[in-house]
Formats: structure tokens, C-alpha cells, sequence
């Protein structure tokens, strides 16, 4: 039976699971993916594929080729081998999946800094721009009257992950 390999295009049906058993991320139609954990749904072209792998949401098999690292680098090492109706389990530490969590990208603006029409709420999602145009993902934690406090982190940051991978096919 044919083994994965580098450069292989294959499918695979994941689902990535945080240590308290929470499902962030699934291609399986039946798993429940806590889209508000992983999107990035304030910024204009939807969720991040390479922060998030959500692809969308989107459910069904995701296909790619094998060492282009469209996951994280230990689920391409972890199928490298594996046979068409193989299955691993991937645990990947904090650090190395989308970091641990910084409490200096945390930061308190003045409401008078941002533009009149926005109108956080706690829990919001946004891509906040400077005059150069650069992005910053941030998520709203407090929004008092006369200022607002963004966190920059990844809503992943600080969090163990582990993937369940089930490889498809080899194609």
C-alpha cells in the first residue's frame, strides 16, 4: 500500500480539540467547530487560513500537498508514511501552535483615537489599520466609556492543541 510522502498530494478529515475537549476546528461534517475561537471574521476577507486552517469552515476532506506546512509542521512530519485510512493523533504544545499568550499585546486606546462609527463590544472581533494601512487583529476585552482594550494575541494563544488526522488518499 502506497505511503505518504513529501510533495504527495494528499486528503486528509481532521479535528483539532483543546485540552478541555472543545472542538475549534474540523473538516468532519458532524463535529461542531467554535467558530468564535479560531476565525477572524472582523477582517475583510474572512478567516485566516494560515493562523486558523478553518478554511472557512467549509466541512469535507482537506486536500494539499504534503511539506507545504498549510497545518503546522508536525501534522505533515506525523502523516509523512502514513497509508490511506491511517489515523494519528498530533498533540502540539502552545509554543508551537499559535504561541503562548502575551500580555504585552494587550493595550488600551483612547475612544477618541478611533473612528466615531466603531462601537466595540466586549467579545468583538476587528482588524483595526494604521495610517500605513497595516492590520491588527485584536479582540475587544473591555469597553468602557472613554477607552477601549484591545488584545492582539491569537483567540488560540496559550492553548495545548491536539489533532485527530485521518489521511484520505494519496493523490
Amino acid at each position: 500500500m502506497a505511503q505518504a510522502e513529501r510533495g504527495n498530494t494528499v486528503t486528509i478529515n481532521f479535528t483539532g480539540t483543546l485540552d478541555d475537549g472543545t472542538v475549534f476546528d474540523s473538516t468532519l461534517e458532524d463535529a461542531e467547530c467554535n467558530e468564535d475561537e479560531c476565525c477572524d471574521e472582523g477582517c475583510e476577507d474572512g478567516c485566516e487560513d494560515d493562523e486558523c486552517g478553518c478554511g472557512g469552515h467549509e466541512s469535507g476532506p482537506m486536500t494539499f500537498i504534503l511539506g507545504e506546512e498549510i497545518l503546522f509542521p508536525q501534522i505533515d512530519a506525523a502523516i509523512v508514511g502514513m497509508a490511506p485510512g491511517e489515523k494519528k493523533t498530533v498533540k502540539i504544545a502552545a509554543a508551537d501552535a499559535f504561541g503562548e499568550y502575551d500580555k504585552e499585546k494587550v493595550f488600551t486606546v483612547p475612544r477618541s483615537e478611533l473612528p466615531e462609527d466603531l462601537i466595540p463590544e466586549v467579545g468583538d472581533e476587528l482588524c483595526l489599520s494604521n495610517d500605513d494601512d497595516e492590520e491588527l487583529e485584536v479582540t475587544v476585552l473591555e469597553a468602557g466609556e472613554d477607552q477601549v482594550t484591545f488584545d492582539a494575541n491569537h483567540p488560540l494563544a496559550g492553548e495545548d492543541v491536539t489533532f485527530e488526522i485521518e489521511l484520505v488518499s494519496i493523490g
